[in-house]
């Protein structure tokens, strides 16, 4: 007898749908205010918004993108990331969303590992590009970065241009599917190498509604963004949530603890996402007298950073494959503070030791979260069978890769990573990419890479290197300062190590494998005595 297949929720639908019901009806209400940081602000009503999405997809398909065509998102937050991603989806484009603040070489892999053939990008990252342009039929250019009037390089398409055409009547290119995929998120992972989590139509969608749902967000909600788009947090909890209640999206080109409250107040917020670093910088700033929030989402329920704002914060855990939270805060009850929420009604999850058996109350153990694949959680990973396999147990639950705790009161709190990963500001990293990249210098041995705790970034990546014999002792400024270079021409900032250290020799554990746990403990001794 063959399994059941679930119906999915939303068959005959996808994202364009979703964009073109809102917009007739909330034609004239804002779905999106610009608030660049050097000129005033811009407003698309729902009807300007869906009518350029239709524009930029009329000028992408002239010039040749078709359906299941790769097109890469290169760009701060600004409108023409949302327009290009809205358009890719409604001619059943892929859209590639990457890291702004990548190098060139970790650019050159991403356009390579997706086989992108066109790239939308700002004036300011073309230089990242440049690696792969011969590999890219065009490319389009803002004439700004993120607001910041810019010279336009040359041998680039205008942004402007793909402004230009008038979209046909009837728009629909692709049927509506939501099996589809539409997206494409570069998330780091165990490897050496990030990987493209393949997101559908449905995945959009799930986002959408379900991301609302748990954010209690309503129509009159006014959702402050400042996160970067290329990342689940602002484009599945902010933009896509907003579409679906028919409220409106405040987007900033990015967190500014200076300009924060001033767009916050003049524009009403009631919602918004945060990181710890936000709340951090925005407790040196003047708070006024009166503002609009009635909810922030973050790591943690309650914690002692937002305490000050006075504003009923909630927490959740999330990933890109997870689409949305399978665990989350109440929006209306008590949570338990630093919690990061209840196991969400929208999936299911459970929390195992290393045999893969129920832990008890009070117990950490290994999370597995359990929903439907490109609808609740991701598709695949783009062109990696194996990688995509290995990520589910026999069962079908997604291995996320997390410690939990489960609490007496049936809260739960973040315990630690399975993975080798750090977080740096808010920015998954994996110790295993500066690690490769170290250890490409003629002279590295081995490499370890940990995090040292940071005041303002909870977390900076330090590496502890083992050099060849012929390295001498009297050259290691000098070969340090060597591989500083390595990293900051193939990582991005945030991936540099903000120390490194030669070592003779590293602490053991089994299969003489390093004890990165020693060499953190080590970091937080030094760190003690200072």
């Amino acid at each position: 007898m063959s399994a059941h297949q679930p119906c999915n929720p939303f068959a005959g639908q996808d994202f364009n749908w979703l964009l073109e019901t809102q917009a007739q009806a909330n034609a004239r209400k804002p779905l999106l205010i610009w608030e660049p940081f050097d000129r005033p602000a811009e407003t698309y009503s729902y009807a300007q918004f869906d009518h350029a999405v239709g524009r930029v997809a009329a000028a992408l398909e002239a010039l040749g993108v078709r359906s299941g065509d790769r097109v890469l998102i290169h760009l701060e937050n600004c409108p023409e990331f949302l327009l290009t991603w809205a358009a890719c989806g409604e001619l059943g484009a892929i859209a590639v969303n990457t890291n702004t603040r990548s190098s060139a070489e970790e650019m050159h892999y991403f356009v390579t590992h997706s086989d992108c053939r066109v790239a939308i990008s700002q004036p300011s990252l073309i230089a990242s590009l440049a690696r792969v342009r011969d590999k890219l039929r065009w490319l389009a250019c803002t004439a700004h970065n993120a607001g910041e009037p810019a010279e336009l390089p040359s041998g680039v398409v205008p942004y402007a241009e793909l402004l230009a055409p008038e979209p046909a009547a009837q728009r629909r290119r692709v049927a509506a599917d939501p099996l589809r995929p539409m997206y494409v998120q570069y998330t780091s992972g165990t490897t050496s190498r990030p990987k493209g989590v393949v997101l559908t139509h449905g995945n959009a969608l799930w986002a959408a509604r379900v991301n609302a749902y748990h954010q209690d967000l309503r129509s009159d909600d006014i959702h402050l963004a400042v996160m970067p788009l290329f990342h689940t947090n602002a484009l599945g909890y902010s933009f896509l949530t907003s579409l679906w209640v028919g409220g409106t999206l405040v987007l900033q080109p990015r967190f500014s603890a200076s300009r924060f409250w001033d767009v916050a107040v003049r524009n009403r917020c009631t919602w918004h996402s945060a990181v710890p670093f936000f709340m951090r910088a925005l407790l040196a700033q003047p708070k006024p007298e009166r503002h609009y929030f009635r909810l922030w989402g973050t790591a943690m329920c309650d914690p002692a950073l937002a305490q000050p704002f006075g504003i009923k914060t909630i927490g959740w855990w999330g990933m890109t494959e997870t689409i949305s939270h399978p665990i989350i805060g109440l929006t209306g009850l008590p949570n338990t503070e630093m919690s990061i929420g209840r196991a969400a009604s929208t999936y299911q999850i459970c929390v195992v030791d290393d045999d893969g058996q129920p832990v008890e109350v009070g117990a950490s153990g290994h999370l597995r979260v359990l929903g439907l694949r490109g609808v609740s959680l991701f598709k695949e990973y783009l062109d990696d069978p194996a990688a995509t396999a290995a990520s589910f147990d026999a069962q079908g639950w997604f291995l996320s890769g997390d410690r939990v705790t489960l609490l007496e009161d049936g809260s739960i709190k973040f315990a630690d990573r399975d993975k080798d990963m750090l977080k740096v500001g808010g920015e998954n990293v994996a110790a295993s990419e500066i690690e490769r990249v170290l250890l490409g210098v003629p002279g590295v041995v081995e490499v370890a890479v940990v995090a040292q705790r940071h005041a303002m970034l909870d977390e900076v990546p330090y590496a502890f290197v083992a050099v060849a014999s012929e390295i001498d002792a009297d050259r290691h400024d000098e070969f340090i300062e060597r591989l500083f270079a390595q990293c900051r021409s193939q990582l991005a900032d945030f991936k540099v190590p903000a120390g490194i250290r030669i070592v003779d020799d590293f602490p053991r554990v089994t299969l003489e494998k390093i004890a990165k746990a020693e060499l953190r403990k080590q970091l937080a001794a030094e760190a003690a005595i200072r």
